[in-house]
This record gives structure tokens, sequence and C-alpha cells, in this order.
């Protein structure tokens, strides 16, 4: 009887012993996971902090540390990889710009010549293409310099006095289109905290975007929680085309004017600003919703 108490004895204590290894791992391990968790948000090559000897868990570190290095090392390439094709991009759009100006010149002087009708009409041909590409090239400058260039000075703004003008800005152009703008907002400013000059270009590019893509219509309506919605009736796209409209390069075949860079350069700028776009299309219409 004396030794199975002595036997329980000494399984309980193994047993606490035991137990109290475990809470000492399970609170090494969550250390462990806050630190990695911290490691990931700072830009540091200072490895991770063990509070064990345990030399599992110290092994189990420094496989993290070695991922984390190298996780360090694919990132500065990206960062260095995507500058370097930015740079590319806008060296190589300035030096299109050129020879494409110069084109388009020598089609104007060529309009003056007698040319008998066909030749005309492949020469109008010609020129609406050299057109096209020279709006193309300008978008792809205006985008690599945007995509490169430091955020602006925030400030706080009213969304109901940036929207009004914009739309104000665009009616000659939308009037020209046969649209009817119609805009609903609060009464009460809705402010926030944002770069003006790259709100004014969210704005700007998304009424221009509807400008091509609208059947003839366009309601803007701005909410308290500092939502827009633009919506037009666009018979010309489709619910696929429409989820897409904001990716780079992306192109409607129909829409002969868009570039694919129009909503891709709002979509970029309005995240920078720590908002959302989206675009959905339903029963006919194009959605395009800002979040700010």
């Amino acid at each position: 009887m004396k030794v199975l108490y002595i036997v329980c004895m000494i399984l309980g204590m193994m047993v606490m012993l035991l137990a109290a290894r475990l809470i000492f791992l399970h609170r090494a391990v969550d250390g462990l996971c806050r630190e990695f968790e911290e490691r990931l948000r700072q830009d540091t090559n200072v490895g991770l902090r063990v509070s064990t000897s345990d030399r599992y868990v110290r092994r189990l570190a420094a496989q993290m540390d070695v991922q984390v290095r190298n996780l360090r090392r694919q990132e500065l390439r990206f960062r260095q990889g995507n500058q370097e094709l930015q740079t590319a991009i806008t060296n190589m759009s300035h030096d299109l710009r050129t020879p494409l100006t110069a084109i388009c010149g020598y089609l104007e002087l060529l309009k003056r010549e007698e040319m008998s009708k066909t030749a005309r009409e492949y020469l109008l041909i010609v020129e609406n293409r050299a057109a096209a590409l020279k709006e193309l090239m300008e978008e792809l400058f205006r985008y690599s310099v945007i995509a490169a260039e430091d955020s602006g000075r925030e400030e706080e703004i009213s969304l109901n006095a940036a929207l009004e003008e914009c739309i104000a800005g665009y009616y000659g152009a939308l009037k020209e289109k046969g649209i009817e703008p119609r805009i609903q907002m609060p009464e009460e400013p809705v402010k926030r905290i944002l770069d003006g000059r790259a709100l004014a270009r969210v704005l700007s590019n998304i009424v221009s975007n509807a400008a091509k893509y609208s059947d003839g219509d366009l309601a803007v309506t701005l909410y308290e929680n500092g939502e827009i919605v633009f919506k037009n009736h666009a018979s010309g796209l489709d619910g696929l085309q429409a989820e897409h409209l904001s990716e780079r390069f992306y192109t409607v075949q129909s829409g002969r004017e868009a570039t694919g860079l129009g909503l891709s350069i709002a979509k970029t700028l309005t995240e920078e600003m720590k908002g959302t776009l989206r675009t959905d299309y339903a029963e006919g219409c194009l959605r395009v919703t800002v979040k700010l």
C-alpha cells in the first residue's frame, strides 16, 4: 500500500511537471507568433526572440527567421523590379510620343493634298487609328507617372463641392453626348481628409468613363457615409466586361475610344486614399461605386 502511494505521488509530480512544461511551451509559441507578426509589419532583419530553451521551438524560430529573410529579399526585388518597370514604361511612352506627334502632323499636311476619294477614306482611317494610339500613349504616360509619384498634401475636403466641381467641368462634354446628369447629395457637407488632386482625378476619370459608355443618362448619388455611386445605362457592355473595367489595360472592343486605363488610375488613387472602387453591371446599367 505504501509503495502504491509513493508511485502515485511520483506520477502526480510528473504530471504536474509535464503540465507546467506544456504551459511554458504554449506561452513560448504564443510569444513567437506575436514576434513573427511584428517582424512582418516592420522592415527589420532582427531575429525572432524565443523565451524557451526547448530545441524544437528554437529550431522552429530559426526556420521562421530564414523564411522572413527570404520574404524580405523577394519583397526588395519586387519593389526594385516594379520601379524599373515603371521607369521603363515612362521612358518608352515619352520616346513614342515624339514620333507619333510627327506622324499626326504629317497626316494633317497630307489632308491638304489632292487625292482620290478612296485614298481620302484610307487617310481618315489612318488618322483615326493614329489619334487612338496617341490617346493610349498619353494615358500610359499619365498612368506611369501616377504610379510612381508620391501622394500629395491631404486636407479636409467636402465631397459635395468636389463632386459639383467635377460635374460642372464635364457638363459641356456630357451635353454633347446628350447626357443630362442627375445629382443627389445630402444638404450637409460630407467631409473627408483626402488628397485633393487625387480626388479630382478619380472623379474626373469616372465621369469621363461614363461619357464613353453611357446610352444617354448619368445618375450620381452621394451618401452621408462617403459613398458615391455613378450609374448609367450602357447597352454596349455586359457584366463580365463591367467587372474588368478597372483593371489595367483592359479594353472593351466595342468602346473604340477606351484605353483601359481611366478607371484603373481612379482605382489606384482611391486605394492610396484608403478607399475602395468597384464596378458592377445589372439590368443594363453600369455602376461605379467609390467609398471614401
